[in-house]
């Protein structure tokens, strides 16, 4: 499978070097163009290029990794998802600190990606983590990584859930984007819960 990563800093680079060990091509894409992105693509390895957002977000499964306030820019003016997987990683936040959060009242934030991108099939996974324990080979001594995922299509959380686990995460299926969602994101039950599972 062919993926794109709209987005090239730590969070997504991190992706794009789990998917590459995996053995899949990834097109990465970043708001200054993908003339800025010869250095990191040169170290991920021949299967990792670097392109405009639409040639990112036209892959199978496309991980959105921008930071919150970029996100409209980020989706406006694509070609239609046409039920494309979109893998949400964002936090609806402003900055790093607490006061930074985003209220969008009953909304989720995977909700609000979702409405930027009509068509897309949404997959809330990855914003629970600090980068620093995304980034890493997720297999430890003691177990893998957990990787809490939330969406509202069955096929779309399957076919994530395989790719989670094939890049060594222990994906756990959090439930629906406004379920699962909430729970998730910054200030909910599953937010920054750093655990492995013994496998």
């Amino acid at each position: 499978m062919d993926f794109g990563i709209v987005g090239a800093g730590t969070v997504g680079q991190g992706i794009a070097g789990h998917l590459v060990r995996a053995g899949h091509r990834v097109v990465l894409s970043a708001r200054r163009g993908p003339d800025a992105l010869s250095d990191t693509v040169a170290r991920l390895g021949p299967r990792a290029t670097a392109g405009t957002t639409a040639e990112a977000a036209a892959a199978a499964m496309v991980f959105l990794a921008v930071r919150w306030p970029d996100i409209p820019a980020a989706l406006a003016g694509l070609p239609a998802w046409d039920g494309r997987i979109l893998v949400d990683t964002t936090n609806q936040m402003t900055g790093p600190d607490p006061s930074n959060h985003v209220d969008l009242g009953t909304e989720t934030g995977s909700e609000f990606v979702a409405r930027h991108a009509p068509g897309a099939r949404v997959v809330k996974a990855f914003n629970t983590l600090f980068a620093r324990y995304i980034v890493p080979d997720p297999r430890h001594a003691d177990g893998r990584q957990l990787l809490f995922y939330a969406g509202d299509d069955v096929d779309a959380k399957a076919g994530f859930r395989a790719v989670a686990d094939q890049i060594g995460f222990a994906p756990v299926d959090a439930g629906s984007l406004p379920d699962g969602g909430r729970l998730m994101q910054v200030g909910g039950l599953l937010s920054a819960l750093h655990a492995v599972k013994q496998d």
